[in-house]
């Protein structure tokens, strides 16, 4: 790194006529790719020369655009699709407008969901479901039938960038609506059937009355479930299992505050969802009828990528992806954490949360026994308020880094980049 700053900052303009995307395209594409690794990000040559000269000083990249790490054992490389709540205003905007692979695969998608959703955007204003993402109304983006549109929109674009700079999935599982994302990724649904089956399920929850609560609860299942029967809690249960220690309450208020109570008197941290409906509870029920008759025609085919269930919390089995299989996902808990537990004890070494969140990156590092905690890397690509090529990017190396498979070169090429001349490793034989 000392070598290729020095050379960079004392070569002329004349003498090194050359672009970052040039030395970039060498480096990735004319040295040998060892275990200890380095990635550095910026926006031009200054910047690349002041992220490479800290990289000579330290190897700590907490909060810089350095990247270092150490390639671990081979494993399998898990793309995970959030779900509800990690939705902002502007998501994917930025991406859009740098990297027109993500702006055609949203094109695509939002093509087939408009039509779809014209009724919605009659009622409430905007002319399609960018004017909604991309808009300064919060609340609108935030009512479900868009909430869920949103998300699957800018994933599949995300999966499809990712997939053009040679980053693929071993595994895929989603959390929620998030699973919907990853059933297309897989290849289980076609683009045009996943959008049908997103548009109806938001569509659908939406029309619901407004109501129920929702609480994250710092407890294991099998204490929740203790403590719903020994309130006699009937119009609620568990929503979510996200970690051994991490479940969601969802239901009627009054019950979903009562359990919520009795974990908070006993000291433990428990949070209120914001959310307009209680999902994955009880109060799903009265359009469970109304959806299956709108995804009735939906067609399925195997998995071109092992993807895990929300129900089972295992691979998918018969019947996954059918229209019985989406009413009750509606319905019933997602298991994220054993799925989480699933992919660890099937060799998963990087999980990459694709997607504009980072809640599911949490919850996987949570689950890490202390003997996979250097073994096993989760990275999130997108978080608000962050720059999203740059946020992207350092995420991509943060897998690259610790092992995970990256085709720099294919990220490289739109920028016409040529091999030139640098100074060779500082290596004695």
């Amino acid at each position: 790194a000392a070598r290729l700053h020095e050379f960079l900052t004392t070569s002329t303009p004349q003498d090194n006529p050359f672009s970052p995307a040039d030395v970039g395209w060498t480096l990735a594409t004319g040295r040998s790719r060892f275990d200890h690794r380095a990635v550095v990000i910026g926006d031009d040559l200054g910047e690349l020369l002041g992220q490479l000269r800290s990289l000579t000083a330290t190897t700590d990249s907490v909060d810089t655009a350095v990247v270092t790490g150490t390639a671990g054992r081979a494993g399998k490389t898990v793309f995970v699709f959030p779900g509800q709540g990690s939705q902002w205003l502007g998501m994917g905007r930025q991406l859009y407008e740098r990297f027109p692979v993500f702006a055609a695969a949203l094109d695509a998608v939002v093509a087939e969901l408009d039509p779809r959703l014209s009724d919605q955007y009659t009622r409430s204003g905007p002319g399609g479901l960018l004017d909604v993402m991309w808009g300064d109304d919060e609340h609108l983006l935030n009512q479900t039938v868009f909430t869920q549109a949103g998300l699957f929109a800018v994933e599949v674009a995300l999966f499809e960038l990712l997939r053009s700079w040679g980053v693929h999935a071993d595994r895929v599982v989603g959390h929620s609506v998030g699973e919907i994302a990853a059933a297309y990724a897989a290849g289980v649904l076609s683009l045009a059937d996943a959008a049908t089956l997103v548009a109806a399920r938001g569509r659908l929850m939406q029309a619901l009355p407004a109501g129920g609560a929702m609480v994250a609860v710092q407890a294991g299942e099998a204490e929740v479930t203790q403590r719903l029967a020994e309130l006699q809690i009937t119009r609620a249960g568990i929503a979510a299992v996200n970690g051994p220690d991490a479940v969601v309450v969802s239901g009627v208020a009054d019950e979903v505050t009562r359990i919520g109570d009795s974990f908070t008197t006993q000291g433990r941290k428990t949070t209120a969802l914001a959310v307009s409906h209680a999902f994955h509870s009880v109060l799903m029920e009265p359009m469970l009828d109304e959806f299956a008759a709108a995804i009735a025609d939906l067609t399925v085919s195997p998995p071109q990528i092992a993807v895990v269930s929300n129900l089972t919390g295992d691979y998918a089995g018969t019947g996954y992806g059918t229209p019985d299989y989406w009413v009750a996902h509606v319905r019933e808990a997602v298991r994220f954490a054993q799925a989480t537990d699933r992919l660890l004890a099937d060799e998963a070494t990087h999980f990459i949360e694709v997607g504009p969140g980072s809640a599911l990156t949490a919850m996987v590092s949570q689950a890490l026994a202390p003997a996979l905690a250097g073994a096993v890397v989760a990275v999130s690509l997108l978080r608000k308020n962050r720059p999203e090529p740059v946020s992207v990017l350092t995420g991509l190396a943060a897998a690259f880094v610790t092992g995970a498979d990256v085709d720099w070169a294919a990220m490289l090429a739109p920028y016409t980049p040529r091999w030139v001349d640098l100074p060779t490793y500082a290596f004695q034989r």
